[in-house]
């Protein structure tokens, strides 16, 4: 075999091994997103933390990341949010041009004690990314029935204190408002900012 015919056969064969690798590679890049046409998400009118109006409509062409909780949570709420926000801003050092396509949104399930103003400065606490919302009753319950999120109010102590059993769920949704995939808040900052360098583009 000449020289050339030997250059052609090794150049043919590294072809035909590099396309079956290339082609897992855009399979992986391409996966369909884990919730992908569920009934989740919808229209909603809440107030932020100065009372203005705020519309789910406002955020097209945004991502966006939304979690209900309440600000008179002991626990769980605070630890999710910081995981979240904490992931975030890993995401947004790496990533800062797609982190800046990325709204954080949290929502009260709680509206009787999260009032504007309160629920601007919980969350302002977590950063200045991250957007409180809160409303009257029927428009929280309709925000939380759009995207499939429980909540219960519990037993009312002799103080009038109470806790509120609720969803533990960060939504990431894709510009035009569609359900991607759920963040894992419950494995840290590492694996939120993971998870969002794999969807957003």
């Amino acid at each position: 075999m000449t020289y050339l015919l030997r250059r052609f056969a090794f150049l043919f064969l590294g072809l035909s091994l590099g396309l079956p690798l290339a082609a897992c590679n855009q399979a992986q890049n391409t996966q369909p997103p884990p919730l992908e046409g569920a009934a989740i998400g919808g229209p909603f009118q809440l107030v932020d933390k100065a009372g203005k109006t705020v519309t789910w409509d406002q955020f097209k062409g945004r991502w966006r990341i939304v979690y209900f909780g309440y600000t008179y949570c002991p626990d769980a709420c605070p630890m999710d949010v910081q995981a979240l926000m904490q992931g975030f801003t890993k995401f947004e050092k790496a990533h800062g041009a797609l982190a800046a396509k990325v709204q954080p949104i949290f929502i009260s399930i709680d509206p009787a004690r999260d009032t504007p103003q309160v629920v601007g400065e919980w969350t302002g606490a977590f950063g200045p990314r991250l957007l409180g919302l809160t409303g009257t009753q029927a428009q929280v319950d309709k925000a939380a029935k759009a995207f499939a999120v429980y909540y219960r109010k519990g037993t009312v102590t002799p103080d009038g204190g109470y806790l509120m059993d609720h969803t533990r769920i960060a939504y990431l949704m894709d510009p035009d408002g569609k359900p991607i995939a759920m963040l894992p808040v419950d494995k840290g900052p590492d694996a939120v900012a993971t998870e969002l360098a794999k969807w957003v583009q």
